[in-house]
């Protein structure tokens, strides 16, 4: 099958989910989770196939993570689903109501954005959440998986489009390029006559690549050099298992931590306990020269040129000693991705002057980064974490896939 012929089934099929009803994308969201937990066992022996194909071929431990379904998952997935069917539908809600002084009432409307393109690695979970939350939101997707996760993949959309046609919805809402070859990719970024948006999650060489090839609008997101700032106020018995869970809850995904700041007042007595903390887990350390004297440990470093820059996902972690709030901010600025950033304090001062220099799509105050994520932000799901300004920035959920119609309703009005 071509890529325009994809497109244009899609197309297709958006003409007809755009008009259903609530009701109807609301229960093709519930069959989806039905269908996916009646299917573990096909699922997982699917899964197990690539990861197996995936270790074969050399793929990083922090890449077998990303690409496996356990069954804890599965069960998080389907949980996940059951609560975004149950979120208000944004869609046909009124914003920016009023009535001007010529009596015209004005209001925008929102629909849906239309055929989305998504492209995205290593993740399947990544398959049922943008099906869902297309379906959801009234728009309709082709999706294109990493190789490494083909037949997890191929399983995952059966079970959507089954879904789909046992409550009467086009299976081709939804649909998936089976073949990894680089040029269907090329082609998919230049369908503007039937493609939306592309929303690319991976490294940032798919991101350029994109960006380059692609005439559609482009949403970029998930790369993400994430950091935390351990101001001199911080209550420091509280913070460890924030740093903790930040980096070793699920080190492999793009909102794990990667470089923790510590302030000077704080770091000789902190940077051993947080080292002694962590490498029980695992971790090892990439640090600053002023922080080698501190620590006396086998895992603890010299950083590299280029460690500070660098998306760990796995169990690395960078240190920092900063003199003050402000070379904290600096060092951000010039090191962040823009996608999740915090600090520790107990100074409110410290946290409103953070909250505001600090340019990321989510800004953390004594909580850990592991956060920005749709299901755990109340959005049920996400499509993707934009770390751009433009369409939508943070975890893309419901509204931010859809768009609006302005509404103008007159009395015969005409214009003077």
């Amino acid at each position: 099958m071509t890529i325009e012929k994809l497109g244009r089934q899609a197309r297709e099929a958006f003409s007809i989910i755009s008009r259903t009803s609530s009701i109807a994308r609301r229960g093709a969201v519930n069959a989806v989770a039905d269908q996916l937990e009646s299917s573990f066992e096909m699922i997982y022996t699917a899964n197990q196939n690539d990861i197996q194909l995936g270790r074969d071929t050399g793929l990083s431990e922090s890449l077998i993570d990303r690409l496996t379904l356990s069954e804890s998952r599965l069960t998080g997935l389907v949980a996940d689903l059951r609560a975004l069917a149950a979120l208000p539908d944004p869609i046909g809600s009124a914003f920016d109501e009023r009535t001007l002084p010529n009596g015209l009432r004005i209001s925008r409307r929102r629909v849906p954005l239309g055929v989305l393109g998504v492209i995205y690695e290593s993740r399947p979970n990544v398959t049922i959440d943008v099906a869902a939350l297309a379906v959801k939101t009234g728009n309709t997707v082709i999706l294109r998986g990493g190789k490494e996760t083909t037949q997890t993949n191929l399983v995952l959309v059966e079970i959507i489009k089954n879904a789909l046609r046992s409550i009467e919805l086009p299976e081709n809402c939804v649909q998936f390029i089976d073949s990894p070859d680089r040029k269907l990719l090329g082609e998919m970024l230049i369908l503007n006559e039937y493609i939306d948006v592309i929303v690319p999650r991976g490294g940032n060489s798919l991101h350029q690549y994109c960006r380059k090839n692609s005439n559609i609008p482009v949403i970029t997101g998930g790369i993400g050099v994430c950091h935390l700032y351990v101001d001199s106020s911080a209550d420091l018995d509280a913070a460890l298992p924030v740093i903790h869970n930040a980096k070793t809850q699920r080190p492999s995904v793009c909102n794990s931590l990667d470089t923790l700041l510590v302030h000077e007042s704080i770091a000789a007595e902190f940077l051993p306990r947080v080292v002694e903390n962590l490498s029980d887990a695992g971790v090892t350390f990439r640090a600053q020269p002023d922080v080698l004297p501190m620590i006396d440990h086998a895992d603890v470093q010299p950083a590299g040129p280029d460690d500070f820059d660098t998306e760990w996902l796995s169990l690395v972690l960078g240190l920092v000693i900063v003199p003050d709030l402000n070379t904290a901010l600096t060092f951000i600025h010039k090191h962040s991705t823009h996608h999740s950033d915090g600090i520790l304090t107990s100074t409110q001062e410290h946290a409103d002057r953070f909250v505001d220099e600090v340019d990321s799509a989510a800004v953390y105050v004594n909580a850990s980064t592991r956060f920005t994520d749709g299901a755990q932000l109340g959005l049920g799901a996400e499509v993707a974490v934009s770390t751009q300004r433009l369409h939508a920035r943070g975890p893309m959920g419901l509204p931010e896939l859809t768009t609006y119609k302005w509404v103008v309703i007159g009395d015969y009005t005409v214009r003077r």
